[in-house]
């Protein structure tokens, strides 16, 4: 990685820091594509449970860099935070505008700066919103609160954010990082690494299935999970009294779905 993007991973849990303070932590067309690297090999990796995407102080990302007009940093987060198998979460710890809020709603979580300006300003600058933000922004506020940001361009603070059920918390910047750890390390500890994988995977593609078709998921993944390595383990934890071992593989035994569209399951894989 270069220095545009730091990487730490301790204890099951992976640091990502967006690396550009100068610059307000603005993206590149580098450091989307060494983002994605790292949250692909998080994906990959059955070390690492939990993931954290911050920036250095005092922002958390202040949008696209476009002092360089070099590439395009909008589709280019490879895979983008939903995708991969571990929770993500993002410690906004300052200013997230455009892309950079963008980014934010692609993760599972959001701890986010009371002080901090948030907005998706793009249609003040003749463009459209992107970063899947037509997607993920109203799955989290509703149309008519997504509509407000979007239309108007209007920024908002980390307050108005919690109010909409944009941030999870809202919070002082210098705590925004230590809690998103905190969170993180408890899910590295504590979660079963296959089934929250499978959950989270099936909270994002569950909006737009039938509530049918969620319940069948559910059953057919839990008969799924109870033959998995870890499978009892978790009962048998609570029975002895004691933490769970977890031992299983997320990429060793994620299960292989119905892609063709024949079984109307959506492509889990």
């Amino acid at each position: 990685m270069s220095s545009e993007l730091q990487v730490d991973v301790s204890a099951g849990v992976a640091v990502l820091t967006l690396n550009r303070p100068a610059q307000q932590n603005a993206l590149t067309p580098v450091m989307a594509t060494e983002l994605g690297a790292a949250l692909s090999r998080c994906d990959a990796e059955d070390a690492i449970r939990a993931v954290v995407i911050t920036g250095t102080p005092p922002a958390f990302c202040a949008g696209a860099d476009l002092s360089s007009r070099v590439g395009d940093v909008s589709g280019t987060i490879d895979p983008p935070p939903w995708r991969v198998r571990k929770p993500v979460i993002a410690a906004v710890n300052g200013h997230a505008v455009g892309i950079g809020l963008a980014l934010a709603l692609q993760c599972d979580l959001r701890y986010m700066a009371r002080d901090a300006v948030y907005g998706l300003n793009q249609v003040r600058r003749a463009v459209l919103a992107d970063g899947y933000a037509h997607w993920t922004l109203p799955r989290l506020v509703g149309m008519a609160n997504a509509a407000d940001i979007m239309l108007t361009g209007r920024t908002f603070d980390g307050d108005e954010a919690k109010a909409m059920g944009l941030a999870n918390g809202c919070l002082h910047a210098a705590e925004v990082l230590p809690t998103a750890l905190s969170v993180a390390q408890d899910i590295a500890g504590g979660s079963a690494p296959l089934p929250a994988a499978l959950s989270k995977r099936l909270l994002w593609e569950g909006l737009g299935m039938t509530p049918e078709a969620v319940g069948q998921l559910e059953s057919e993944l839990n008969t799924f999970v109870a033959k998995s390595i870890d499978g009892g383990e978790g009962m048998a934890a609570f029975r002895d009294r004691r933490q769970p071992r977890w031992t299983g593989s997320i990429t060793g035994e994620w299960p292989a779905w119905d892609t063709t569209g024949e079984t109307g399951r959506p492509s889990l894989d």
